[in-house]
Parts: structure tokens; sequence; C-alpha cells
């Protein structure tokens, strides 16, 4: 497995790797009139280019290079209010589930952001998301929990959860 920086002509790739995650992990939880407006909204062209061109935002296509495809993506953001790296999307297409993609890409990301000033990473998931129970195994806590107004009358029920880098907090 290889995570491989992302460029703008990636940005096809990512909202597709999106649009097949999406499918089939908020299927049961989101309306798909609130999935269509989420992904036409947070995953638009421009959307994901202003993400890159921000110097603190990073992209990673995941590689298999067993089966020879992208099984998903990562996007952060170092300095995230403070000493923080905000995970702001992890998502894996459904054939990638089950290989260990998704701790792979947590251990990465907290490699980077161990090579960084960061102390800790946020991010959220949904509370219907059976995603907080991987997030629990990789050490995450909630700390939090948000609804947040995201236009079009949808709303996202979140628990903010995080990781604590120990050796900085003595």
């Amino acid at each position: 497995m290889r995570f491989i920086k992302a460029m703008e002509g990636d940005i096809p790739l990512i909202q597709d790797l999106a649009k097949r995650s999406w499918e089939t992990a908020y299927a049961e939880i989101l309306s798909p009139e609130q999935i269509g407006y989420m992904l036409e909204n947070m995953y638009s062209h421009n959307e994901i280019l202003a993400q890159m061109q921000n110097p603190d935002y990073h992209y990673y296509l995941i590689f298999d290079e067993i089966s020879n495809s992208f099984d998903g993506f990562i996007g952060y953001e170092h300095g995230y209010q403070g000493y923080t790296t905000k995970l702001h999307r992890i998502y894996l297409v459904p054939e990638s589930k089950g290989k260990g993609v998704g701790k792979a890409a947590v251990n990465f990301l907290k490699e980077k952001v161990a090579e960084g000033n960061d102390r800790r990473i946020v991010l959220n998931v949904n509370k219907s998301n059976t995603a907080k129970n991987f997030y629990e195994s990789q050490g995450f806590t909630v700390y939090k929990e948000v609804v947040l107004d995201i236009g079009n009358g949808f709303v996202m029920d979140d628990y903010e959860m995080e990781f604590l880098f120990h050796e900085y907090l003595t």
C-alpha cells in the first residue's frame, strides 16, 4: 500500500472515490438528497482545488499495489486551531474494507502529525456512523457532540473525536 500526494489532476479521482465511498458509508444514515448536496458542495472541483492550494492542507491517495487500484484517500490540515491537525476526510471504497487500509491510513496520519508541531488530531464522525468504533480502536475519544447547520435545511449531527500525542502533554 502506498500513499501518493494528490495533485490538481487527481481531483476527478478524488471525486469518484468520495462518491463510491459515500454511496455505501452513508446510505443508511443520510438521505440521498443530503448525500448529493454534501458531495456537490464539499467535493466540487473548486472546493478541493482551494484546499490543495492551502499549504497546510494535504490530500493523499491510497494505492493498493496488489490489486493495482485506488482504495481511497485521506485529507487533513495541520495547524487547525492551534497545535491540532484536523482529519477532514478519510474515505475508502467498499471493496477495500477489511484489508487494514483504514488502520494504515490513520497510522500514516499519526506519522505525518508526529513530524511536525501539532499535539493532537481531531475529526468529526456522524453519530450513527459505525466508523466511531473504528476510531476508538485507534485511540481516539469523543470530546464533544455537535449539530452543524450545513445549509439547504441539512445538518451534520456529529461526535468530535480527538487523538492526543501524550509525549507533548507533560
